[in-house]
């Protein structure tokens, strides 16, 4: 937290300024647009200045409330005070002082509203597009004027309605013609659409780059990997007119697409394999949807069957496990599996649980906030909370988990397998129980006597003692015969406490770490914490920690012989858990002895006079008092060939348990939940559609007793229709934005009115038509845009176009970019030559994973050639750092990331250079190249930029490499390769 958050209000004035010369806000108040709020403190207090009389006087509720209602009041309203400041009345800032009654000049709050010098925008509005300088001057003007504000008038943020751009039909008009176009730019339909928005802009578009910068540009953008010196070699002496039609069509046969736009999709849908939160332990079995979504893409499956099979695929064509896998989708994110015995607290957990799947389909595949009507109606969408509960009721019997995914043969297969196990399994269980039996009935009868010698208390968790006439030891050895929960196991108990009193009248506890002693038994591993449950926590004086055994002896040396007399051990000595809590299992038959040397032993107490501590126990105790030395030879024979069937039985291969939920009936009654509050049950809802979306992309509505699975597929069937033109919108943006960097939408997961606005409405629309004609088909969609004279341009920096669209999104030259994380790391690996190719199956970790009751995920220091494989089969877990991938913005799963971050510091200059997957890389692409290019440094340096920039070096680099690996070594040369802007960006 800032400082500035504690300062007086005049101070946080001049602290506001001072953050301004650093050209950044002060951090508590840095979310939002909240400086133009600051400047409506001005007209509460102090006197009016007279406006100019050139000027026309500014109308509050015509000029200005617009203005604040547009870029201010989404953040700092009645209800969502950014800042700690709302704009709602005039009231709301009395305690402002943020500027100068009429002193425009003095008030601080407009240095914020103009960018600084060198910044590409200004410090606010922190979201959305910066005020227009006609916008400025209003406001100028109202402040001048002492910003009169309507008495009793309150603002509220402007909220979208069935008119808005994004829920009206495709607009399916022809694109415009451009007769002033040079003539390559007439062909394409997109190019059309982009030069007149140009021309009207008073831009021309930039010259073609060159051919080997379009190949490396088209192969990075549909493969995520470099063109190799044979592709480039290929493509330039291929001047046939349809050279760079035939590189595409290639690139879209290559399964590296499905991978490199798998990618993509995964991040939108948040996919991470573990689940998040505090235990945030590991998933192993979601993998499948992960493969799934990569042969969809390379499949080129039309996505309206995509989006349905997400949703409702098991319910689509349940018995195909390449069709039901796809409803991972609703369970791949992050979920609290920590569970809560408060029904109140649970209910809000599984109210949080659903909301992140409603979230996460509404923008995924509309382009919907859906989660901001949870406890009231959308604030700027026309999105109510009878909209949101009804996804709620949609999604009702989703749960996370694994499922059994198998086709029919697959089940009979393994059925004709296990049947005749099973068989036998079951004839002989029943032969020992029979003979078990048998053996019971007697000893039923002899109850009574056995009884009679059990006149001791039972164990007890809550501490047992053993007392015994003083005798000399060093050492005390527990030899454990039984536990509470199983008579049978002998390992699996806990102690917290195992105390060794001395005799005597000054008795004392020897069996204590403070006292020089030691305890040895095997114990639960827990990696991540490797002294938590050793042996030693026995005699650590803690009740609050137990050693957890995996062993059945404990035995404990004393600092030197002393002569004792009574033994204390327990479990749960503070009696913290009820009594058949699993976490304080205990002992139940038990052997005590003592020892000198630790050599020769005498038992000094047992738990045979000790009476049954529950039911199991007493069988236990009965079956062996009675069985007879023929019986125990037959129950042993009988146990044998069991566990021998057992076996049998495990190495039959299980069916598939993939990640994909558990999807449970939710018979309903369904209700709003009042604030979003589970136990403020408020009017009662049955799934439907959207009810703004409804005029163009049609009605439906279900029975609140409705299957399960039945909602969930006519949710689906509805996102997907032909009819829905919000889901083709986003769709076809989601492919514009990765193209060129930046969505005709620039928020692709929020079309609403938070949103950005689309630079090309027509062109947005006409490639959702292209989609639908094209039967929701990504790959000629693919096709047509990189094939564009729009998708050719060079990137070469224009001063006199940036000056009028200086983020480049009317697209004047095609807009450089840095290369993913993911890229950059298979990159290294593919020009090296030990990029494994090998596709699907379980992902390899760049961590070592630690797992006890939280998971611990510690960064490889050292990835070996096992972890080479491409960058999409890594096993990603949230909240995972890994090396060059984390330096590099991968995002955390934990978030959907429709847009990802590019961020540039030093620990990516240092990752590239020193972190030890960049040495072993360049040790394998040093040998590659001695290979290729024999030993002279010239050659060498030639294949080395073939490889990498798809270019020759030109005299000097050719000049200065070879000098570089004459002094310093290939593998030298290799990492400063590595290091180099060209490597990592594209133009």
């Amino acid at each position: 937290m800032s400082m500035y958050c504690f300062l007086p209000t005049p101070c946080k004035r001049l602290a506001g300024r001072a953050f301004v010369a650093w050209g950044r806000a002060p951090d508590s108040l840095a979310a939002g647009s909240w400086l133009l709020g600051l400047v409506l403190a001005v007209g509460i207090a102090g006197p009016l200045e007279a406006q100019p009389a050139s000027r026309p006087k500014v109308d509050f509720q015509k000029d200005v409330a617009p203005i604040l209602r547009r870029h201010c009041l989404s953040c700092h309203n009645k209800e969502e005070q950014k800042g700690e400041l709302s704009m709602a009345t005039p009231e709301d800032l009395l305690d402002g002082g943020y500027v100068v009654p009429g002193d425009v000049d003095s008030s601080a709050v407009f240095e914020l509203l103009v960018a600084a010098p060198g910044e590409p925008r200004p410090a606010m509005p922190k979201t959305g597009k910066p005020l227009t300088q006609k916008e400025i001057d209003t406001l100028r003007r109202w402040v001048a004027a002492g910003a009169p504000w309507p008495k009793g008038m309150e603002l509220t943020p402007l909220r979208g309605d069935a008119n808005w751009w994004a829920y009206q039909p495709l607009w399916e008009g022809d694109p415009p013609q451009v007769p002033e176009a040079p003539p390559a730019w007439r062909k394409n339909p997109i190019d059309r659409f982009v030069y007149a928005r140009l021309q009207a802009a008073g831009l021309k578009p930039s010259p073609p780059t060159d051919r080997r910068t379009w190949l490396r540009r088209v192969t990075y953008d549909l493969t995520g990997l470099p063109p190799t010196p044979e592709e480039l070699d290929a493509f330039l002496n291929d001047r046939s007119p349809q050279a760079f039609e035939k590189v595409v069509d290639r690139l879209l046969a290559s399964p590296a697409y499905g991978e490199h736009w798998g990618r993509h999709w995964l991040d939108v849908v948040r996919f991470g394999e573990s689940n998040g939160f505090e235990r945030n332990i590991i998933i192993n079995t979601l993998w499948p949807y992960r493969d799934y979504v990569i042969a969809s893409f390379n499949q080129d499956k039309p996505f309206n069957r995509f989006i349905i099979e997400q949703l409702a695929g098991d319910v689509l064509d349940p018995h195909n496990p390449k069709v039901a896998v796809g409803t991972a989708f609703l369970v791949c994110g992050p979920y609290d599996n920590v569970g809560n015995q408060d029904p109140v607290q649970a209910a809000i957990i599984r109210a949080n649980t659903l909301d992140e799947i409603i979230r996460a389909t509404g923008e995924a595949f509309l382009g919907t906030t859906m989660g901001c009507a949870r406890c009231h109606e959308h604030k700027f969408d026309p999105i109510e909370q009878t909209d949101y509960y009804a996804w709620y009721a949609t999604f009702a019997g989703v749960f996370h988990g694994e499922r059994e995914i198998a086709s029919p043969q697959q089940r009979e297969a393994r059925l004709q397998k296990l049947r005749p196990l099973w068989n036998e399994k079951g004839r002989l269980q029943r032969q020992r129980d029979q003979l078990v039996g048998r053996v019971l009935a007697r000893a039923e009868k002899k109850r009574t006597s056995y009884e009679a010698a059990w006149t001791r208390e039972p164990v007890s968790r809550y501490g047992t003692e053993e007392r015994f006439p003083p005798v000399e030891a060093r050492y005390v050895r527990l030899r454990v015969l039984g536990l509470d929960t199983n008579p049978a196991a002998r390992t699996g108990f806990r102690i917290d406490e195992f105390e060794v009193w001395t005799a005597g009248p000054q008795s004392r506890n020897v069996a204590l770490l403070s006292a020089g002693a030691t305890a040895e038994g095997k114990s639960r591993a827990a990696e991540d914490f490797a002294d938590a449950y050793t042996a030693q926590r026995a005699i650590d004086g803690d009740f609050g920690t137990r050693w957890i055994a995996a062993g059945p002896e404990l035995v404990i040396t004393l600092a030197q012989p002393q002569r004792i007399q009574r033994i204390v051990f327990s479990s749960d000595r503070p009696r913290a858990l009820p009594p058949t809590h699993g976490y304080t299992t205990f002992v139940s038959e038990y052997v005590i002895e003592v020892s000198l040397d630790g050599k020769r032993w005498a038992t000094v107490a047992d738990s045979r006079s000790r009476r049954p501590v529950n039911q199991p126990h007493l069988r236990h105790r009965l079956l062996q008092a009675e069985m007879t030395a023929e019986e125990r030879r037959q129950l042993e024979q009988l146990e044998t060939r069991l566990a021998q069937v057992q076996r049998a039985i495990a190495a039959v291969p299980p069916l598939p348990r993939w990640w994909v939920g558990q999807m449970r009936s939710a018979p309903g009654p369904f209700h709003v939940f009042a604030g979003g509050d589970p136990q403020k049950k408020a009017d009662p809802v049955v799934p439907r559609s959207i009810a703004v979306l409804e005029r163009t992309a049609g009605k439906y509505q279900l029975d609140a007793k409705a299957p399960e699975g039945q909602r969930r597929l006519a949710l689906a069937r509805w996102i997907a229709s032909d009819r829905n033109a919000l889901t083709l919108r986003v769709l076809a943006n989601r492919v514009w934005h990765y193209h060129f960097g930046r969505g005709i939408v620039a928020t692709p997961s929020d079309f609403g009115m938070m949103g950005a606005r689309p630079t090309h409405p027509k062109l947005l629309d006409w490639l959702a038509g292209q989609l639908r004609k094209s039967g929701w088909r990504l790959k000629p969609l693919h096709r047509m845009i990189v094939l564009s004279q729009t998708y050719r341009q060079s990137s070469a920096y224009r001063p006199e176009a940036a000056r009028v669209d200086g983020t480049t999104e009317l697209l004047w030259r095609f807009p450089p970019r840095r290369l993913t994380a993911e890229e950059i790391r298979d990159t290294m690996l593919s020009v090296a030559g030990v990029l494994d190719r090998r596709m699907g199956g379980p992902g390899f970790r760049l961590y070592r994973y630690l797992q006890d009751n939280v998971a611990t995920y510690v960064p490889l220091d050292r990835p070996g050639p096992e972890t080479y494989r491409r960058a999409v089969y890594h096993q990603n877990a949230r909240a995972a750092r890994v090396d060059v991938l984390s330096d590099f913005d991968a995002p955390d799963p934990a978030f959907a990331c429709p847009r990802r971050a590019q961020t540039t510091s030093p620990l990516q200059a240092l990752t590239m250079m020193n972190h030890q997957f960049v040495l072993d890389v360049a040790e394998h692409w040093a040998g590659r190249l001695r290979r290729e290019a024999g030993q002279g440094p010239e050659a060498q340096a030639r294949r080395a930029f073939l490889l990498l920039f798809a270019r020759e070096p030109d005299r000097e680099e050719l000049q200065r490499s070879a000098e570089l690996i004459r002094r310093y070594g290939l593998r030298a040369f290799c990492r400063a390769l590595f290091n180099s802007n060209e490597m990592i960006y594209l133009d």
